[in-house]
């Protein structure tokens, strides 16, 4: 190598430490600005009143009740909404920013959909299936950054206006490695609350062509936003076996239903579905909320070990490939590759 290679060698590496040091100087000050904006979210949280968001139904279900138990449903999904948490809400995203600028995570996990991405009815308040798949994804040593978009009471034309019209939804997806979804479970609760008196099948076969179109809509704008992340539609379970136990024809209807959103997963090659319904047909446990619609605490921690054990294999199989690319990368070789004996 001649002296002239060796000194070029030399500067990048002082060029490299120059860099370090500045970004270290960085991380210091963004380090405070995320202390500040901790200590103001604590204060917001001291003086406004705890969010309802992951509450269920005042109303016990005995079998009866159907119809005033959804109407709570719905009206607590509309009050969340529209509730005062907009403000911690930003201040979590502003947090999130500034920590995600100087905090590496090895993979980037968008959670999409309705009130089981949410977290609805896990009353331990830890964010239901998403908290449970984190936590253990921390356990087992992986840094991993989750975004969690969930939102009770979205359908999947909500959804689809989601995505089209936030930034932030938008942005994750465009980093993230995986992109998780449970959406459909309040397209087929509308179905049952306009057709309560007269519960058939043919207002639901009516309906999922509609549904099908609206999945491929959202596969869709997920892969405009980001082809090469890994997309998995969460199925869901029967939310009405309190309720309708007599009612055979219901668990054909959602079978149908979560067929043919295995069905669309299989048309996109960065799309894969996750079976849940087997989860909740446990004997003997109790896996729901007070209000029989939604998964508790229990009920969670199945969905995200099954999440779990389902996104495994991919997580690892990216780290290979970036230890890989990483191994064949060298900082300091020459562009045309070529080594100088002068």
């Amino acid at each position: 190598m001649s002296v002239i290679h060796l000194g070029n060698n030399l500067y990048r590496l002082y060029q490299f430490e120059w860099v370090f040091n500045m970004t270290r100087r960085r991380k210091k000050m963004l380090i405070l600005i995320a202390i500040v904006l901790l200590l103001i979210g604590g204060f917001i949280f001291l003086i406004i009143p705890p969010s309802t968001w992951n509450e269920t139904t005042t109303t016990e279900p005995d079998g009866d009740n159907i119809d005033e138990v959804i109407e709570q449903v719905e009206s607590m999904d509309e009050e969340s909404q529209t509730a005062a948490g907009d403000l911690s809400q930003n201040l979590r995203d502003a947090i999130d920013q500034t920590l995600n600028v100087f905090t590496q995570n090895d993979y980037h996990i968008t959670a999409l959909g309705d009130s089981l991405t949410q977290g609805v009815g896990d009353e331990t308040n830890n964010a239901g299936y998403v908290g449970v798949l984190e936590r253990r994804l921390t356990n087992k040593d992986y840094r991993v950054n989750i975004d969690n978009f969930g939102r009770r009471g979205n359908r999947t034309d909500q959804l689809i206006t989601r995505l089209e019209e936030e930034n932030a939804i938008q942005r994750s997806i465009s980093r993230s490695d995986v992109v998780l979804i449970t959406i459909g479970a309040n397209d087929i609760m509308r179905i049952v609350r306009e057709n309560i008196m007269d519960l058939n099948e043919a207002a639901f076969s009516s309906e999922l062509n509609d549904y099908e179109n609206r999945l491929h809509e959202i596969f869709e704008l997920i892969n405009e936003y980001n082809e090469e992340t890994e997309v998995f539609l969460i199925g869901f379970f029967n939310p009405f076996a309190g309720y309708f136990e007599d009612v055979e024809a219901l668990y054909d209807i959602l079978d149908e239903w979560n067929q043919t959103g295995a069905e669309v997963v299989q048309m996109y090659p960065n799309a894969h579905f996750i079976s849940i319904e087997d989860l909740f047909s446990i004997d003997d446990v109790n896996l729901l909320a007070d209000d029989n619609f939604h998964p508790n605490e229990t009920g969670y921690s199945l969905m995200g070990s099954r999440v779990l054990s389902t996104i495994l294999p991919l997580l690892d199989e990216m780290h290979e490939t970036a230890e890989d690319v990483e191994e064949t990368e060298d900082p300091f070789d020459d562009s045309d590759g070529s080594i100088s004996l002068e």
